[in-house]
């Protein structure tokens, strides 16, 4: 048989398990909550009778929610005796009161301000991960999701972070909300932030936060086979050999043969701003990533830093012969067609995506033999 104390300490360490407070927060069907108290047993009454009068006398005074009661006959008894059998907590509120705890009263007062003041999107990351909102000032809290909700990809426009002038934030905003920003993002955008990283997809100035992998397809231009270098250092820093390919996702890397003169930067997804890099235009280049919105979008951006950049395997033809098996949904696709720097067939192309259940076809399914074809095809061409 349990006591309201030890019940008490049963419910605040549930607080401490999100799916529970995901659940028991957000759900009102998960309510009332019948805990059993369990009863004495024949042996307890008959031998520390004091006992049993204590349990009962606990929970005669509890005052939150309700107790339920019933009848059992003890040996030796004249008469049935009322046994506390389960409480019954009817509210969140209940359950906090229930369980006792000075900080689980405070973290839940602290939830029941931050969320009826953000978007319902954001409720459950909040209640989830607490932690991400618990030891910050309430009204940056409410600020980021506010910011979360106006931001966009591109929006930044190769500015730094720091001089983005949305909500009304100030320049170490995202500084101090990084981490938050990012997940409410990945709610807004399927995870693409976490994906590209919060200055690639705002189409931001990295500096320094974004790493791009490096691979030496030729084995003889780099004293390592791979490595990784910040973005910003390429727009200074040439690389050598004659010819340079850029592949969106760093997934891919298996699938890249050995190629002469040939250096791969792979995993830049929307950061690439790098491109501007003088350098580059001396050099062949070829772009690779995902057929979908956002990978056509990619390439019109490429194009726009270096016009003679060649894409490999980005076109409807390749599209359909793939796609019965491979291609998939395209969980939030661009709605716009780039302004500029896809061609008219590539604009054609982005259009019949949009249209397509499933406009997405994703560049580690495309078998290694086609992508190896590719490259050399694009190798030997003037």
């Amino acid at each position: 048989m349990k006591s309201p104390a030890d019940l008490a300490l049963k419910l605040a360490k549930q607080w401490q398990n999100a799916d529970i407070r995901e659940q028991r927060l957000l759900h009102p069907d998960s309510w009332p909550l019948r805990i059993p108290i369990g009863k004495p047993s024949g042996r307890v009454v008959s031998e520390d009778l004091e006992r049993v009068r204590k349990h009962l006398n606990q929970w005669r005074n509890v005052t939150i929610g309700r107790v339920d009661w019933s009848p059992k006959k003890f040996r030796g008894a004249s008469e049935d005796v009322q046994i506390p059998e389960f409480w019954i907590l009817s509210s969140p509120t209940e359950w906090i009161n229930a369980a006792n705890s000075n900080e689980v009263r405070g973290e839940f007062q602290i939830l029941c301000r931050l969320v009826p003041a953000i978007d319902e999107r954001f409720h459950r990351l909040l209640i989830r991960k607490r932690r991400l909102v618990l030891d910050k000032a309430e009204n940056e809290v409410i600020q980021s999701a506010k910011v979360a909700l106006l931001l966009s990809p591109g929006l930044a426009e190769g500015k730094p972070l720091r001089a983005l002038s949305v909500g009304g934030i100030d320049s170490k905003f995202f500084e101090r909300n990084r981490q938050l920003l990012i997940q409410m993002l990945d709610i807004l955008f399927e995870g693409q932030v976490s994906e590209l990283g919060l200055e690639a997809f705002l189409g931001a100035d990295d500096e320094g936060h974004h790493w791009l992998l490096i691979m030496d397809l030729d084995g003889g231009l780099l004293p390592f086979s791979q490595l990784r270098v910040r973005a910003r250092e390429l727009t200074e820093i040439p690389l050598p050999g004659a010819s340079i390919l850029i592949v969106e996702n760093e997934r891919c890397i298996h699938q890249l043969p050995m190629a002469p003169g040939t250096v791969a930067i792979l995993g830049a997804g929307l950061n690439l701003s790098w491109m501007s890099a003088s350098w580059l235009s001396e050099k062949k280049l070829a772009y690779w990533g995902d057929m979908d919105t956002w990978g056509l979008t990619m390439l019109a951006r490429a194009r726009g830093f270096q016009p003679s950049v060649r894409p490999l395997l980005m076109n409807e033809e390749i599209f359909n012969t793939f796609a019965r098996q491979k291609a998939v949904p395209e969980p939030q696709p661009v709605e716009t067609v780039p302004a500029a720097g896809l061609t008219f067939e590539e604009q054609a192309f982005f259009l019949e995506l949009l249209q397509r259940h499933k406009g997405r076809l994703e560049q580690e399914f495309i078998p290694e033999n086609v992508v190896q074809k590719s490259i050399a095809h694009w190798l030997e061409s003037p």
